[in-house]
């Protein structure tokens, strides 16, 4: 009884095999029979793969494998039977087996020999073919010089004779982002980490490609705990990058992203760092009716209200404050809590003044036993007149 459940289950399996294979697959198989025109390969199934005899000989003609071999070849058709092609496998297809797999819509392995005008020309075993920049990539606005000298897998989309064969990568990432799309959406859920690649920059942020054809946004203002002037100083297209998911609003498709919430917050250590009556240093960053926005560190930014700003209320705000220059100011109270820091412009003066008494003071202090004399007699003595 165990041999017939055996001979069951084998071919249960090969049948099982043999409903796998799909068009466009690559998979090993044994040579089980050599003609003068076809060869037989046994691949698992219910019968034999047949693959033409010429694909199995060198550049001279002459046959490089035997029975009971194991070859590698791409499956071009499933109509009927399985017919195979070893040399678009690898990598060396003739102008017909190109047709074939245009027709066929199957995968090919094509290099990027270099970038020409509106797109690439890609060598395909020893035919050339023409990518256009659009359908080199997902991604765009990325240098094209980053693919030349690459291999890649393409699609042949267009296809007259060796002189006028056209190719897309892209067409075949599409697919497998739509293949993948569900899992990726199942993973973007609020608070997710997630690596993706920026697929364009704009100047409110960058689109982030998070696979499956799924992009979110990450938005200038989350790029980092400073203030982010131009998103490529952060950013590039084609980087790989990781990001925290924010919010996920379905109904709208939209995808909110953050970078610095995967950073050191800068606010947590303010309360220790930061006191009242302090003398700092900034930069202007914005200006506003209502006053100017100083940094004091990256990320910490503080307020001058216009009462403090020693400018006029009929005065001209941005006038006096310059984006980008440097500034001095004292720090009037700190709410860590709610992340404001007030400044004062108008109060350095006063602390300058104040230190300009003091400073006066200590040296009035001085004993006249030193030698100094008093101021009196210092104004007497200076307007004394000079011998000639």
């Amino acid at each position: 009884m165990s041999e017939p459940e055996e001979d069951f289950e084998t071919m249960f399996e090969a049948s099982v095999q043999a409903r796998r294979i799909e068009k466009g697959q690559t998979i090993e198989g044994t040579i089980v029979a050599i003609g003068e025109e076809v060869a037989l390969v046994d691949v698992g199934g219910k019968s034999e793969a047949t693959i033409d005899v010429d694909e199995l000989k060198d550049d001279s003609g002459k046959l490089e494998v035997s029975n009971g071999d194991r070859i590698r070849a791409v499956v071009i058709s499933t109509a009927g039977e399985l017919r195979l092609s070893r040399r678009l496998a690898l990598g060396a297809a003739t102008v017909q087996q190109l047709e074939d797999a245009f027709r066929a819509g199957l995968a090919i392995e094509g290099k990027v020999e270099r970038a020409v005008k509106g797109g690439f020309e890609v060598r395909i075993a020893r035919q050339r073919a023409f990518c256009p920049i659009s359908q080199i990539d997902i991604v765009r606005d990325v240098d094209p010089a980053q693919y030349e000298g690459r291999v890649y897998q393409f699609r042949i989309v267009e296809f007259k004779d060796s002189r006028n064969v056209v190719v897309s990568r892209r067409a075949l990432l599409e697919d497998a982002q739509r293949a993948s799309a569900a899992a990726v959406r199942a993973s973007i859920v609020e608070g997710a980490i997630l690596t993706g690649r920026v697929a364009s920059v704009r100047e409110f942020g960058a689109f982030i490609d998070l696979g499956g054809g799924v992009q979110g946004l990450l938005h200038v203002s989350e790029m980092g705990w400073s203030r982010v002037s131009d998103s490529l100083q952060v950013v590039k297209p084609g980087d790989e990058i990781t990001v925290k998911v924010l919010r996920v609003d379905a109904d709208k498709q939209k995808i909110s992203l953050g970078l610095k919430q995967l950073m050191a917050d800068p606010w947590l250590k303010v309360g220790d760092t930061y006191v009242a009556g302090q003398l700092r240093s900034g930069r202007i960053t914005r200006v506003a009716d209502f006053g100017a926005f100083v940094e004091l560190e990256p990320g910490i930014e503080g307020l001058i209200p216009l009462s403090e700003s020693g400018v006029a209320r009929d005065g001209d705000v941005k006038k006096a404050f310059q984006i980008g220059n440097a500034i001095d100011v004292v720090i009037l109270d700190v709410d860590p809590g709610a992340r404001r820091i007030r400044l004062s412009v108008t109060a350095v003066q006063k602390m300058r003044e104040a230190d300009e008494v003091r400073e006066y003071t200590e040296r009035a202090d001085v004993p006249s036993s030193e030698g100094f004399g008093s101021l009196g007699d210092k104004l007497r003595d200076a307007l004394k007149p000079r011998p000639k």
